[in-house]
């Protein structure tokens, strides 16, 4: 087997996440990201139902939704730490772009909602990836924020859609470090009738 930095596999074998807060300009532009999502969207779709839509939160907006952050943290708890709210304030400041990836449900006769909100999360998946692949860095995040009802209406969600994640997408200010990973043979097992 060829293990090279060049094989087909090696950009799989290469990804990892750069935390948000090591992301910084430039991000993709709007050709660049259309681009990224054309990749993107590349991922099983049982029934072709595209059961998946794309936020872009970039520029001023980010900030105008970290605002809304700390004043919904405040009302969540009302003794929350200046600490607190000042990180939800800033959740969404370091990338230059963060794309929402947001499932859309809803009632389907034929295709199960599980097997349409995991090829939602495959979009995500396939979006760090793809960023990657042009030199970017990338990471998937979720939080309160994907499940804040008041959070999901101010940034329009559909009562039958759900936030899989906010892929924050950047220029990585420094490496990212490697962690361990887990031993696929460890994890494989033959089933034997």
């Amino acid at each position: 087997m060829n293990t090279d930095r060049h094989t087909p596999l090696s950009c799989l074998d290469r990804r990892r996440s750069v935390p948000a807060r090591l992301l910084g300009e430039p991000g993709p532009d709007h050709p660049t990201l259309l681009r990224l999502l054309q990749s993107a969207v590349r991922v099983p779709d049982h029934g072709k139902r595209v059961p998946w839509r794309f936020l872009r939160i970039a520029g001023d907006a980010r900030h105008a939704l970290g605002e809304a952050l700390a004043a919904r943290a405040r009302e969540r708890d009302p003794e929350a730490s200046e600490a607190v709210l000042e990180k939800d304030r800033q959740r969404f400041a370091h990338a230059p772009v963060v794309v929402a990836v947001i499932a859309r449900l809803g009632p389907d006769e034929k295709i199960p909602e599980s097997e349409r909100f995991s090829s939602a999360c495959c979009v995500c998946f396939a979006l760090l990836q793809a960023a990657q692949a042009l030199g970017f860095g990338a990471q998937w995040l979720t939080g309160w924020p994907a499940y804040d009802p008041a959070i999901l209406r101010l940034l329009g969600l559909a009562e039958h859609e759900r936030i899989v994640g906010f892929i924050h997408i950047g220029t990585p200010k420094q490496d990212a470090p490697e962690r361990e990973r887990p031993d696929p043979a460890a994890l494989l097992s033959d089933w034997t009738p």
